[in-house]
């Protein structure tokens, strides 16, 4: 089943399909709050992160995640103990969708030793071992094949778990994603292939730059490769197509794309004033297809919360989110005996 965006068609696009009806298959009360909570707290965390990156708290590069919270949220919902995730740079959200510490991850934004990367790697490379998390990577589409180890793995050991690699529009140009893309499909290897369509590389329209831009994932047909394209603005879509996927790998039918629709609120990174589009274009995004707006009004409508229930859940997470802040900027620098640790070394 294809999904696709009617609010991503242009003139010019091929006629957009329709959106499955989800007012019957939706979340569960339980699963609804906590997309809520999840989608919130990342929300938060990257506005903190920006302020702290205007203040110089930040160095280097600083990516955010606003806008497209609800794609690693909904792929999470579907995730089971021992899957593995790996994303780009645009990477903050990710981790703390898989349970990683907030502290840990803003201590290692302002390359503290309680990061972490004991500060050495940014906001772009940390790591978790705990958590399955594997990065964070600089180089654009490196990721990828990368994934696809993770997920040569998981066959070899003879586990039910999923790798899910996670790249972006401008990568889905890049020659190793089709290597990796042929590979995977040749060894049936379980990996969810994670294409988070924001519509911009980085400066430039998806229009502008991709052939055939308005469905990316059909490019996995080549290597009979299924692919769904999907409203990754609503958890709800997110974590129906994220279910198929999932029992699709781990039924031994190998790799599966799900090309996510998504949008980023600000520029390609902190350093990007992001001209190149409308303020009117993603006002109107903000006002009509906000991943966390959206769950707030089903919530009020059904009832399943109340305003002070929702009041209370975001004074907690910016507690949660100051807190982080605050241990970041008091935390020392890393000792420069860390400039010889976790690193190869040849005898």
């Amino acid at each position: 089943m294809a999904v696709r965006s009617a609010y991503l068609a242009k003139k010019g696009d091929k006629p957009a399909k329709a959106k499955p009806d989800l007012k019957n298959s939706g979340l569960s009360a339980e699963l609804e709050l906590k997309a809520y909570h999840d989608m919130l707290l990342i929300r938060r965390f990257e506005e903190k992160a920006g302020q702290l990156y205007g203040m110089g708290s930040i160095g280097g590069f600083c990516h955010l995640y606003i806008g497209q919270e609800a794609v690693v949220v909904g792929l999470e919902m579907a995730a089971i103990e021992g899957d593995q995730r790996i994303t780009s740079y645009r990477d903050h959200g990710h981790m703390l969708a898989c349970g990683m510490d907030p502290k840990g991850v803003m201590a290692e934004l302002t390359g503290k030793k309680g990061g972490y990367s004991h500060g050495k790697g940014g906001s772009m490379h940390m790591f978790s071992r705990e958590k399955n998390f594997y990065g964070g990577h600089g180089i654009v589409g490196a990721q990828v094949p990368l994934g696809a180890g993770l997920a040569f793995a998981n066959k070899y050991r003879g586990n039910k778990n999923v790798s899910m690699a996670y790249f972006g529009d401008g990568a889905a140009n890049q020659g190793q994603v089709y290597e990796t893309f042929n590979m995977a499909s040749i060894w049936k290897l379980p990996v969810i292939f994670v294409i988070e369509n924001n519509r911009y590389a980085m400066g430039t329209s998806a229009q502008r730059s991709t052939a055939a831009s308005d469905h990316l994932g059909a490019r996995g047909e080549a290597f009979d490769i299924p692919s769904e394209q999907v409203d990754g603005m609503d958890v709800r879509a997110v974590k129906e197509a994220a279910d198929r996927a999932m029992e699709h790998c781990r039924s031994g039918e190998g790799p599966y794309i799900l090309e996510m629709m998504t949008y980023r609120y600000r520029g390609h990174s902190m350093s990007d004033p992001a001209k190149y589009r409308s303020k009117e274009e993603v006002q109107k995004m903000r006002e009509e297809h906000d991943p966390i707006e959206q769950v707030k009004a089903r919530l009020l409508k059904s009832n399943r919360a109340t305003e002070d229930d929702l009041k209370k859940m975001d004074a907690d997470i910016r507690e949660i989110v100051t807190a982080a802040a605050d241990f970041a900027v008091a935390d020392s620098e890393p000792d420069a005996s860390e400039l010889y640790t976790d690193i190869y070394k040849t005898a």
